[in-house]
C-alpha cells in the first residue's frame, strides 16, 4: 500500500457543525496520525444545541459508498456511528469482515442526540447478538448500555454485553463513579479513571463519536485495547477542555 499511515474508516451520520459523526471522527482520525475517510449513513440537520431531524440512508445508498474503498484500500480499522437500524448494521458489519476479516471494528450504539432527540426505540435482540459476535467493541455510555442489554444496572448491564464482544462503559453520566470509565476485556473490568478534573470542563457535543475514533485510531497503530482506551480517554479531556463552549478544538 502506499500510505505510509493506516487508513481508518467512519461509517456514521452527516453533522453539518463538524462536532460529531464523519466529521468528528476524521478530524480525530488525522490528530492521531491515521489517513481517514468515511461513509454516510445519514444526513442530520442540527446545531451544536438542537437536533432537528435525521434523513436517514438506506443499505443500497451506503453500500454503493463502503465497497469501492475496501476493495480500494486496506483499512485498518472501522469505527461505526448511527446507522437507522441493526438490520442494515448487520449487513454493514458482515461486508467489512468478509473483506477484512481480523481488523478492529468499533461500534458507538448511539441511541439518542446530547440534545435529547431519540434515534432508536427499538432492538432485534437476534441481529444484535450476531453485531456483538463480530465486532471487537462496544462503547455505550450507561443509559445506551441499560436499553441495549435491557438491565436496569449498569453494571450487570455491561457484564451482559460483555459475554459477546468488548464493552468499554462510559462513566460521564454514572451515578456509581462519574468520570470513570470500565473496560470489559475478556469479560474482565478495568478502571480507566479520569485523569483531569472533567466536572469543571463544559460538556462538548459530540465527545462521544470522538472517543470512539479515538480508539478506532490506536488500534489501527497496533496498540492494545486497554492502551487505546486510557489514550482515548486522555484525547477527548483534552478536547472536554478545548474551549468552554460545546464544539471542541481538535488542535491546540
Amino acid at each position: 500500500m502506499k500510505y505510509k499511515r493506516p487508513i481508518v474508516l467512519s461509517m456514521a451520520g452527516f453533522d453539518p457543525t463538524g462536532g460529531a459523526g464523519v466529521l468528528a471522527d476524521v478530524k480525530t482520525f488525522e490528530q492521531h496520525r491515521c489517513l481517514g475517510m468515511a461513509v454516510l449513513t445519514a444526513n442530520t440537520n442540527q446545531t451544536e444545541s438542537e437536533f432537528l431531524s435525521v434523513d436517514w440512508f438506506g443499505k443500497q445508498t451506503i453500500t454503493a459508498q463502503l465497497q469501492p474503498l475496501l476493495s480500494t484500500y486496506e483499512m485498518a480499522a472501522v469505527k461505526i456511528g448511527i446507522v437507522q437500524n441493526l438490520e442494515i448494521l448487520l449487513e454493514l458489519v458482515a461486508l467489512v469482515r468478509r473483506t477484512f476479516p481480523r481488523i478492529p471494528i468499533v461500534w458507538d450504539p448511539v441511541l439518542s442526540a446530547s440534545s435529547g432527540f431519540e434515534l432508536h426505540d427499538s432492538w432485534n435482540e437476534d441481529w444484535l447478538n450476531q453485531i456483538l459476535d463480530s465486532i471487537d467493541l462496544i462503547t455505550p455510555n450507561v443509559h445506551e448500555v441499560r436499553r441495549i442489554a435491557k438491565m436496569e444496572d449498569e453494571i450487570e448491564a455491561a457484564f451482559q454485553l460483555a459475554k459477546r464482544t468488548n464493552v468499554l462503559l462510559k462513566g460521564g453520566h454514572s451515578a456509581v463513579r462519574l468520570g470513570v470509565d470500565l473496560l470489559f476485556e475478556g469479560g474482565i473490568p478495568r478502571e480507566i479513571p479520569s485523569k483531569s478534573e472533567t466536572a469543571k470542563h463544559p460538556s462538548k457535543h459530540g465527545s462521544g463519536c470522538i472517543l470512539s475514533a479515538a480508539i478506532a485510531s490506536s488500534l489501527a497503530l497496533g496498540k492494545k485495547l486497554p492502551e487505546a482506551c486510557r489514550e482515548a480517554k486522555e484525547y477527548i479531556e483534552k478536547r472536554l477542555s478545548s474551549n468552554e463552549y460545546l464544539l471542541a478544538y481538535h488542535v491546540e
